[in-house]
Order: C-alpha cells, then structure tokens, then sequence
C-alpha cells in the first residue's frame, strides 16, 4: 500500500465525486491500485474545468480520503474508479507549496523551480511524511486550535503523551465531527443558513451547529457539500424532518407538523445562504436524500 495525490478540479472532465469515487484513465492504473487499503489526498489544480483557458482552481489539497477498491468503467474503455471511504475535507486548503517549500518534494525540481512534467500527473505516489505533513496543515484549526468550538475531547491530553499518527486522529469520530464542524461553520462564516443570524458568544464561540444533511447513520459523508450551519432550533427542525431544501435552495416546510413557535422563526426564510465557493455549496445528491428519507412534508 502507498499514499497518493489525486487530482480533480472544481468541475471535473471524469466523472468524480470525490466523497465517493474518483475516475481516471489506464495511465494512472498502477499508481491508484497501489494506494488500495491506504489513504490519499485530493489537489485542486489552477484549472477549474477541462477547459485550457479555465482558471479559478484553489492550487491546493483540500480533502483526505481511503481507498478501498478499483473498478473498471463499464462505459467507457480504459478507464477505472477508485472507490473511497471516510471523506474528510481539510479545514483550510493547502497551496502546493508554502513560501520555497514544496509539501510534494517530487514537483520541486534541483534548480527549486516547479517541476511541470510530475505536476502534470493526475495520480502520484506520495511519501508518508509528506502526507502526514499536508495532514497536519490542512487540520491546524482543529489540531491547535485558536476558537473554543474547534477542540476536540481528549486530544490536547494526547498529544501531551506522546504524537499520534495524524491519520490515527482523523479516524476517530470526535476528530472527524470537530473538523466537519469547523470546515462547515468557515464556509458559512458561522452564520445560519436559513435565519441569516451571526451569533458570537463573549467566549468567542460561533452559536451556529454543523448538520449533517444525509445523516452520518445513513452513510453520509463528513464534506461541507454534505453539511449546512444553521442555528440550534433550526437544526433541530431539520434532523427532525420539519424542515427541508429544494433543489433550488428553497426551504420547504412540512407545515402541518411545525409547531406554533417555530413558524414565526421562518417567516422570512425563502431560499438558503449559500456559501461563496460554489464547491461548498450542498449536492442535490444530499438534498435528494433528505427530502425523501428524512422530510415529513
């Protein structure tokens, strides 16, 4: 087994969705089969789509991922998916290379320019250390954390004891909510979604919850595309089905269920505020999923 990059862009030319499935071509067969049983990390190129002119891609890691098995394409010949589990987004991006230092060794060339040839590969073996490097800097909010709602239980205890493997953290529940909320509440700039309210407590925590919206009981994945900040009455009313999003972002309601109280706090709510990015933005694959498993309307 050995760690790898795969790269995939906003609007991707393969048909990726990068919290289930990555696709590529033969070229990249042995490298992705290499990388089964073990974990990877998604890049983000300058190139938004398959577009040469594109522009608008982040040039940074954003995501981890495992790798469980390759299959071919069916469709379309000499193409393959690699199958992933335990998605995680990174709490911050990480650019390719900070300053002079280039987090892949492999794309910096002898004269310290960027090697082109072996960024152009879509697939690429990456050493332990360097994964654990890009690791450690895509979870900093989470691993030193400087707000409150960022701390996840027990680890400051841990890393007093002795260094973990930082993969032996991201696969523990407590670490992966605690990330999934800090990616989520950054997205939103913990506002909720629906009520338009920026809280801030005088300890400096952001009122605002993380929701999964395919729950994580139901296989949903820890992406931001799969969560929405929204404050704690309104979360309760969408784990509960009360509540539910259009594949227009519109707020649906199941008004026969809703109590009194609670339809005064919707009275202006129409459609969700997105995020900025629109790769942060909920996948109507999620919506789907909540309208139809989890919505009472």
């Amino acid at each position: 087994m050995v760690k790898a990059v795969f790269t995939t862009k906003v609007n991707p030319t393969y048909d990726d969705l990068p919290t289930f499935r990555y696709h590529f071509p033969r070229t990249y067969l042995n490298q992705a089969r290499a990388a089964v049983g073990d974990w990877i990390v998604y890049y983000e190129p300058r190139r938004s789509s398959g577009d040469e002119d594109s522009r608008g891609g982040r040039q940074a890691y954003f995501a981890t991922a495992r790798v469980t098995t390759i299959e071919p394409d069916e469709v379309r010949p000499d193409h393959f998916y690699a199958f992933v589990t335990d998605y995680l987004d990174f709490d911050l991006p990480v650019t390719f290379k900070a300053g002079s230092h280039y987090f892949e060794s492999a794309l910096q060339r002898e004269d310290g320019e960027t090697n082109k040839g072996a960024f152009g590969r879509a697939v690429r073996s990456l050493p332990e250390r360097e994964f654990d490097s890009i690791l450690r800097a895509g979870f900093a909010p989470v691993l030193s954390p400087a707000r409150p709602d960022f701390v996840v239980p027990g680890l400051a205890e841990e890393q007093e004891a002795f260094e973990r493997p930082i993969i032996e953290r991201v696969t523990k529940r407590s670490f992966r909510d605690a990330a999934f909320a800090a990616a989520v509440k950054t997205a939103y700039d913990d506002t909720c979604a629906v009520t338009g309210l920026r809280l801030i407590n005088g300890g400096g925590r952001a009122e605002v919850q993380a929701a999964h919206i395919r729950p994580v009981a139901s296989q949903g994945p820890d992406t931001v595309r799969n969560g929405i900040a929204l404050s704690g009455t309104i979360h309760w009313m969408f784990d509960r089905g009360l509540i539910s999003i259009s594949e227009d972002y519109s707020i649906l309601t199941a008004d026969r269920l809703l109590p009194a109280g609670a339809r005064g706090v919707l009275t202006l709510a129409r459609s969700l505020r997105l995020p900025a990015r629109p790769e942060w933005r909920p996948h109507p694959q999620f919506l789907k999923h909540h309208r139809e498993y989890v919505f009472k309307g």
